[in-house]
């Protein structure tokens, strides 16, 4: 029977740990090319705030042109910025075309463009009108889609890194995919729809190397609860269970690092929201 010493055994230990192979390598976050839908404010421009300090280029995408350019201007060289209707095939291929000609490749797509409905299936003034539906499921699901499909075209042209991976696209859902409120048909459907295409997507791209993962953020301090009154708002924030406040357009964007960061988080939603489960209403 061979025998070992401990000296020598810490010595294999030290040896083996140190043989790293290269597909153990995670895609760092400095140096990428990020494509962010909604970027001018909430939960985008923390992501493209985050990128940019971490030291990658990041293109700006939203409809608002005037917030868009200001945000890019702020953040420096680093950023540019392309008028972008996500749900439009000809403003989605035309951003794609905007970040190659600027950067040369696409690594990092996220998904925040978005509209937050909120309508009674039955109301006082009858039923839900179908354009609010419609408008709700084109920008969240479909300019989500939309964006998400251009964006894998590109990665799949990308030179492979270190473990084959050529890019890694994250969208945007909602608990209310999962718990949805009154009022909240056409924003739960929506975004139940982008939490459900995220294996479905995540397992077709794998063979290009290309991650897919899927944030559903709680009650978060954006522009869209800005305009709620302020004691709302803290009511809102005490229903959490921990930590009891809103959630940080920050803390979402450190989530979406951590997932550029980490290859082994693909086709999966994660719910970012303290523990809260809505209520009905």
């Amino acid at each position: 029977m061979e025998k070992y010493s401990v000296s020598s055994c810490a010595r294999r230990k030290s040896t083996n740990s140190n043989r790293r192979r290269p597909e153990d390598k995670n895609m760092q976050i400095k140096d990428r090319v990020f494509l962010i839908t909604g970027a001018s404010s909430g939960l985008g421009a923390a992501v493209a705030k985050m990128a940019v300090d971490a030291g990658s280029k990041v293109m700006l995408l939203d409809v608002n042109a005037e917030a868009g350019e200001s945000q890019a201007k702020a953040l420096g060289a680093a950023a540019k910025f392309h008028r972008t209707d996500v749900t439009s095939d000809e403003d989605g291929k035309a951003a794609i075309a905007a970040a190659l000609e600027a950067f040369g490749r696409v690594d990092v797509l996220v998904n925040c463009a978005g509209v937050a409905p909120g309508e009674k299936v039955l109301g006082r003034d009858g039923a839900h009108r179908l354009e609010s539906f419609t408008r709700a499921i084109s920008i969240n699901l479909i300019g989500t889609f939309n964006m998400l499909r251009l964006a894998a075209e590109a990665m799949a042209k990308n030179d492979p890194g270190e473990g084959g991976e050529r890019g890694v696209i994250i969208n945007t859902a909602s608990v209310a995919a999962f718990d949805g409120q009154i009022g909240q048909a056409a924003y739960s459907a929506s975004k139940g729809g982008v939490a459900a295409m995220t294996l479905p997507v995540a397992r077709e791209l794998a063979r290009h190397g290309i991650r897919v993962m899927t944030i559903a953020p709680g009650i978060f301090a954006t522009p869209m609860m800005a305009g709620m009154p302020q004691e709302v708002q803290d009511a809102l924030g005490a229903s959490v269970p921990f930590p009891p406040r809103l959630g940080r357009p920050e803390e979402y964007a450190a989530l979406a690092r951590h997932i550029v960061e980490n290859q082994m988080l693909n086709g999966e939603v994660i719910r970012l929201d303290g523990a809260l489960r809505m209520a009905a209403k």
